[in-house]
């Protein structure tokens, strides 16, 4: 780990193709053979179509309200109807759950595939909206339901963090070359830089409806508290740049590629009743460097 800001130059253990390349062709006919490093390659790939869909759309688009109040363009759409159109050529027999069309089963049987694609064309639509460059694609892999790829690209940004089971966490700027990334050095509460991405479900909105977690204690706590995008904070803490980083409300879209990158960067992933069984339908989420700061951290929340 390291505390100083998370990164480092080693010599590369993998095979790390650049962003827009694609093993398209490699995969055909090889599909029951495809390998974790293969997996990781085409999620890059699926974000990066994703991305040509969504940004001509960037600062250029009409904004529509979901049943729940929640943004939605035709971005979303787009950008999620093509990374399942290259999943469903690729792979007909992975299933996908994605934030715009919901469940999608494969194509050969009745019952579930071991593997799931789960897509989150653009999360933050918010900042999307707002013509500010601060929302990302998700993808991530599902094997069983246990998170073993996950990808957080920021179109905007030009930026990616991407990280497969057993083979670290890496963060890519679009003009340099890939480096590794690691947690910061664990902490208690009080020497914490910490994160949320709004105050939904918390004791400052006293929402009847919500869970009331313990959000004004924590401010007081730590060193300092910031309020960042969505999945980028949780990317900061795969990169060292926060300590821990809290989601009060979350669907499985949201979660599941945030969880192989910050695990693999060497940190911590519960719910915030500090679960880490079945992850990605937890409803919540806590990333962090780990403890003493994790438990500490949903002690204190705790409603």
């Amino acid at each position: 780990m390291n505390g100083s800001g998370g990164t480092s130059r080693p010599h590369y253990p993998l095979k790390l193709i650049p962003f827009f390349c694609t093993e398209t062709r490699s995969l055909v006919g090889a599909k029951s053979m495809t390998t974790t490093q293969q997996f990781l390659n085409f999620a890059r790939r699926l974000a990066a179509t994703a991305e040509a869909r969504i940004l001509p759309h960037f600062q250029n688009h009409t904004v529509n309200f979901k049943s729940d109040g929640t943004e939605v363009t035709i971005a979303d759409k787009q950008g999620e109807s093509a990374m399942r159109d290259l999943i469903t050529e690729m792979f007909p027999d992975h299933d996908i759950l994605g934030e715009e069309f919901g469940e999608t089963n494969h194509h050969n049987s009745e019952s579930s595939s071991r593997y799931r694609w789960v897509l989150d064309p653009i999360d933050g639509t918010a900042w999307f909206t707002l013509g500010v460059p601060l929302f990302g694609t998700l993808v991530a892999l599902l094997d069983n339901n246990e998170p073993i790829v996950g990808v957080i690209h920021l179109p905007g940004l030009g930026e990616t963090v991407y990280a497969a089971k057993g083979m670290g966490c890496w963060f890519q700027n679009r003009h340099q070359s890939p480096i590794k990334v690691d947690v910061r050095s664990p902490v208690t509460v009080e020497k914490a830089i910490a994160s949320t991405t709004g105050l939904h479900c918390t004791d400052v909105t006293h929402n009847p409806n919500e869970t009331h977690y313990k959000m004004t204690a924590l401010m007081q706590r730590v060193q300092k508290f910031r309020f960042c995008s969505d999945c980028n904070q949780h990317a900061l803490v795969a990169r060292g740049k926060l300590h821990v980083a809290i989601d009060t409300a979350m669907n499985p879209w949201d979660i599941a590629a945030l969880v192989p990158c910050v695990e693999e960067a060497g940190g911590t992933v519960t719910n915030l009743a500090g679960e880490r069984n079945n992850i990605v339908f937890g409803g919540s989420l806590i990333t962090s460097c780990g403890d003493p700061l994790h438990s500490e951290v949903i002690d204190i929340l705790r409603p």
